[in-house]
């Protein structure tokens, strides 16, 4: 995409950077939660699961690599879990549909197929390689608040939308969540002739001790200069997280292209597009995340100095082993069919 070419050209001014950016497939669509909803099914909302199959609502707190078989991400060794909402589309008639993801068409040499059929881009941007420090195994992590339906000032850099005005990402002209333009902390209220693009950026410091914490929070932090470019200026980690972590990003492109026939917007002007948890605002948009890369191979990773994609990781696989890593649903829903109701029970 053309950003990575702006935050290359900001991260040359730093001693030394490791962007490592790769695709994963979904493994299942599924009301699910192990971290907010350990054991409940089903969970407060539906979510598109990415990684490995050992995805469950009870998954063990320890390391999820011994536990899984099989990822469906582009690295091998890579048995995290990252999960997101879904969007979407309110009919006219009061159904909802699921809008699907876009595959990504990735430039600058990854190696990913333009057919993958859904799925996210995933990114560990690090500033300072030789300084930052992996995840441990049992590290857990979520960003964002599934019940907030307004701007909370200062996330703007944190969760955001991107209306693509043309096909193949026209309209991305910039780092995620830095072009004030183009980029929104809540849903476009207005077609999107390429679809609509979220990026979910976590935190950046860790308190080098704590796993998890009884809200997926606590236990890390933003700069003391908060969510920022993480590439130009990472910020210095306030004295309460003192351990820099890689910067973990999520983006997801929805298709809504079959959704832009302005006859079937609302005759309101608002806009029709839905977050799975009853959010139809996008200020609720947040990301959820459990570390399971196996041995050193993250840590390997990211101290790959001057280094761009998938090629960063020592060990590989193909779309088809990708696409093959699947887990079967524990909620007995139809996910792609026409919905009276949002699947969530969010009260």
């Amino acid at each position: 995409m053309r950003w990575t070419t702006s935050l290359l050209a900001v991260a040359g001014a730093a001693d030394a950077m490791t962007m490592l950016r790769f695709g994963c497939t979904n493994i299942v669509v599924d009301r699910l939660d192990p971290l907010v909803n350990p054991g409940q099914v089903p969970a407060t909302h539906m979510h598109q699961i990415m990684g490995g199959n050992h995805f469950n609502a009870t998954m063990t707190t320890g390391d999820v690599s011994e536990k899984a078989t099989c990822t469906s991400c582009i690295p091998s060794e890579d048995f995290s879990n990252y999960w997101t909402a879904n969007l979407y589309f309110r009919h006219p008639n009061g159904t909802f549909k699921r809008v699907k993801q876009r595959g990504h068409a990735l430039q600058f040499g990854d190696r990913i197929s333009n057919s993958q059929k859904d799925g996210t881009l995933v990114y560990y941007a690090v500033a300072n390689v030789g300084k930052t420090t992996a995840f441990k195994p049992g590290f857990r992590m979520l960003v964002g608040d599934a019940a907030r339906r307004e701007l909370n000032p200062g996330t703007e850099r944190q969760n955001c939308f991107r209306c693509y005005t043309g096909p193949n990402y026209g309209g991305d002209t910039g780092a995620p969540c830095m072009d004030n333009r183009v980029d929104t902390p809540d849903l476009p209220k207005k077609p999107c002739a390429g679809g609509i693009r979220t990026n979910v950026a976590f935190p950046t410091c860790w308190d080098g001790k704590t796993l998890d914490t009884p809200n997926h929070q606590d236990h890390v932090a933003y700069p003391v200069n908060g969510p920022a470019n993480f590439l130009a200026n990472p910020g210095r980690c306030p004295d309460t997280h003192p351990v820099q972590i890689p910067q973990l990003m999520y983006e997801v492109v929805w298709d809504t292209t079959e959704f832009n026939d302005q006859s079937l917007w609302p005759t309101d002007g608002s806009q029709p597009f839905w977050l799975s948890m009853g959010d139809n605002t996008g200020y609720g948009q947040h990301g959820d995340y459990v570390f399971g890369w196996k041995g050193e191979s993250l840590q390997n990773a990211i101290n790959a100095n001057n280094c761009f994609g998938a090629s960063c990781t020592e060990k590989t696989q193909s779309l088809a082993d990708m696409e093959a890593c699947k887990v079967s649903p524990q909620v007995n829903e139809d996910v792609d069919g026409f919905m009276e109701e949002l699947p969530n029970k969010m009260s």
